[in-house]
């Protein structure tokens, strides 16, 4: 299955050819110019130049594009030439849209108007007031597939994509060439680079996506498509964004947080402005892991076959794709019954948010890892996410020693008190299914609301995986939880613009923009990105909150019936609050668990039995014991503070709170809540990451938990 590139615009459908015959003899570099004088300095710009003067910035304003690249900023504009937009058009003939390809062909003004701008919107980036978003030839993504941190004016994301035969040449949404002799071109407000080929990204929905390999037969992804299709979950895959919420923002529903720093948080090296901005949309995203057609085919699996669903399914009973706790039926339901064994199965394929190839796994300030080598990777970084159907955990693993992503890994990790933390090795079956990032298969680009990944192994949640993750820490950075914080491009945007350093969610009641959290109207909850700082966070960002807050947040599930403590990691200091939690499975009804924690006292300050680590580990130990004792404990040794080379479990501000200890259930959904108990609207609740822990890892007699 070959990838494909398709522009939409409203009703149209065109494709795209890509040709690479430009002549360089004429170039110059203008320093003291912007984008459009140096453009103009060309006639082989000419039409280019005359469609930046035709298309409006927006549809509510009346400048246009040109009037933009004239002005102060920072734009990296991916310029074409006249031949190349010709070539355009041809498409545009082939399609039977236009007779001829000249723009006096178009009888119809409002596809005229579309075409123009496909071609404008999708060749610009505007970077704001940051020099370090406009983007020359260094500064894209490393990573094949890998997305620009910044939409370009149709709000749409390149992708990048480097030979591997020639480290000059890069490619934008795999075949649009970057000329070579034609590049970081720097201009007074930005950078040019010409394209071989007009960029016309596709908007077709992941249902969509998948009826085409339907209809067409088509092999590499057939069977999981056939899956995708019996077990009724096109529909789900066929939404892109919510337009209530989108209503809602257009009409100034939605507000922003004005002047929130006056409110009483606290940010003052990265606040350069005074807002803090409500998500422009909320947007609707899939991530999906398939086996391909070779290895069913390995397995003796036609995908034509017209008994696959029925093949399918007894391989998966054969081959004990799932747990004995399962409750399942393999006939007597339909295939999208959550009753039936296939529907188990393959909504454990898909989680519901989009996670473009190089943000799979976060990388940001783990034990050993610097942001000056961004691609040398340390210790492992994990993340549990909750899988769509069933709710069941999905890890996500990476570390420097895997060569790439896996799900469900499970090595030997260094993992002593005066260990590495490395990984240094793997069993065979427990290496988990290698995710293909880069292959033809791949389409991270292809799709407005999904990805597709392939795998090398079958996923299933059965009971090595689980047993293994009872086995596990399962660390979840507090925003990892909302899946609108990564389809959205909330969570740790790659900008220090401050509209992406701060982002306001709203009370539930003008909008509940995580379905997994509810918002007391008192409340003014704040994500704090911190991009480009070193913070001692789990992935370097944190959430706050301020007001009289009362917050409530569905947890991710535990793997096998068992104790389990949560744990809740504390930043103390002076502006945080007092706050109240509960713990339970009805959120209408939680339990209150302990008494009240101080969030500005640190660990040190309070009769913990807390000591700084010495030479003598056995004393350590004991150290730790006391601690625990009092339902407190240090903080990890995986997460780097901003003094290197200290870690968070050498800091006194930091610990981890013991919420509870109980016995929990797999099938049950579990809720925390947090709330003030202070008469003050200026005190923060503060968030970072929590973990549940079994009996099995913090009271394992033969081996004591690490301090990992």
């Amino acid at each position: 299955m070959k990838k494909f590139l398709l522009s939409i615009t409203g009703a149209l459908l065109l494709l795209s050819a890509c040709k690479e015959t430009i002549d360089t003899s004429a170039r110059y570099v203008f320093t003291d110019n912007t984008v459009v004088s140096y453009l103009e300095h060309f006639d082989e710009y000419s039409e280019y130049v005359e469609l930046l003067k035709q298309v409006p910035v927006s549809p509510r304003s009346e400048s246009s594009v040109y009037q933009l690249m004239a002005a102060r900023g920072n734009y990296t504009c991916f310029a074409y030439t006249n031949e190349t937009i010709r070539e355009y058009l041809q498409t545009v003939v082939e399609e039977g849209l236009i007779d001829e390809p000249t723009w006096e062909s178009f009888t119809d003004s409002t596809k005229l108007d579309s075409i123009r701008r496909v071609i404008v919107h999708n060749s610009i980036i505007d970077g704001g007031d940051l020099a370090s978003q406009r983007f020359e030839i260094s500064e894209f993504p490393l990573q094949n597939n890998a997305e620009f941190p910044i939409a370009n004016m149709a709000e749409n994301k390149y992708t990048v994509y480097w030979s591997e035969t020639n480290p000059d040449s890069v490619s934008i949404n795999t075949d649009c060439a970057v000329d070579i002799k034609n590049r970081d071109i720097l201009v007074t407000n930005g950078v040019i680079h010409r394209l071989s080929k007009v960029v016309a990204p596709n908007p077709i929905t992941a249902s969509k996506f998948i009826q085409r390999i339907l209809d067409n037969g088509e092999e590499g992804l057939l069977v999981i498509s056939r899956a995708i299709q019996a077990a009724g979950l096109m529909d789900t895959l066929s939404v892109v964004r919510d337009e209530v919420y989108e209503e809602k923002y257009q009409t100034g529903q939605i507000p922003d947080l004005k002047d929130f720093l006056s409110l009483g948080f606290v940010d003052p090296r990265v606040n350069k402005g005074t807002d803090a901005y409500a998500p422009p949309h909320r947007l609707i995203g899939f991530t999906i892991f398939a086996e391909t057609d070779d290895y069913w085919r390995a397995q003796g699996l036609d995908p034509h076959s017209p008994n696959l669903l029925e093949e399918l399914t007894q391989w998966i009973l054969k081959n004990r794709q799932y747990s004995e706790d399962d409750v399942f039926k393999t006939s007597g339901v339909s295939y999208d019954s959550p009753q039936h064994l296939l529907y188990q199965w393959v909504t454990y394929h898909i989680l519901p948010m989009r996670i473009p190839a190089n943000r799979l796994l976060i990388h940001a300030n783990e034990y050993g890892y610097s942001p000056y080598n961004p691609t040398k990777y340390t210790i492992p970084v994990v993340e549990y996410y909750t899988t769509m159907g069933k709710r069941r955990l999905l890890k996500l693993y990476e570390s420097g020693a895997s060569n790439g992503v896996y799900l469900n890994r499970f090595p030997i990790l260094d993992d002593g008190r005066r260990g590495t933390g490395l990984e240094i090795g793997c069993d065979a079956d427990k290496a988990g299914c290698y995710v293909v990032r880069d292959g033809e298969l791949t389409n991270v680009q292809g799709i407005v609301n999904a990805c597709i990944y392939p795998i090398d192994k079958p996923l299933s949640y059965n009971d090595d995986v689980r047993n293994h993750l009872m086995k596990d820490h399962i660390r979840f950075d507090g925003f990892a939880i909302f899946p609108e914080a990564m389809t959205n491009e909330l969570r740790r945007k790659e900008s220090k613009e401050d509209k992406h350093m701060h982002i306001y969610i709203p009370p539930s009641s003008v909008y509940q923009y995580f379905d997994n959290m509810t918002l007391n109207d008192d409340c003014m909850y704040v994500y704090f990105n911190g991009w480009g700082y070193n913070w001692c966070n789990y992935s370097c960002d944190e959430i706050k909150a301020l007001g009289r807050y009362d917050v409530t947040m569905k947890l991710p599930p535990v793997p096998r019936k068992g104790i389990y403590e949560l744990r809740y990691k504390i930043l103390a200091n002076s502006v945080r609050g007092t706050c109240q939690m509960y713990f339970g499975s009805d959120p209408n009804n939680l339990p209150v668990t302990g008494i009240p924690v101080d969030l500005t006292i640190p660990v040190n300050h309070i009769s913990t039995g807390w000591e700084r680590d010495t030479e003598d580990d056995s004393y350590n130990a004991e150290v730790d014991k006391r601690m625990r004792n009092n339902m407190i404990m240090k903080g990890i040794k995986s997460v780097n503070d901003e003094v290197a080379p200290r870690t968070e479990r050498e800091k006194e501000n930091c610990s981890r709170r013991i919420v509870t200890r109980q016995m929990m259930d797999p099938d049950k959904t579990y809720y925390i809540r947090f709330k003030s108990v202070l008469d003050s609207d200026r005190k923060e609740l503060y968030m970072d990451y929590m973990e549940f822990v079994s009996k099995e890892i913090f009271d394992n007699p033969e081996k004591p938990e690490n301090i990992w």
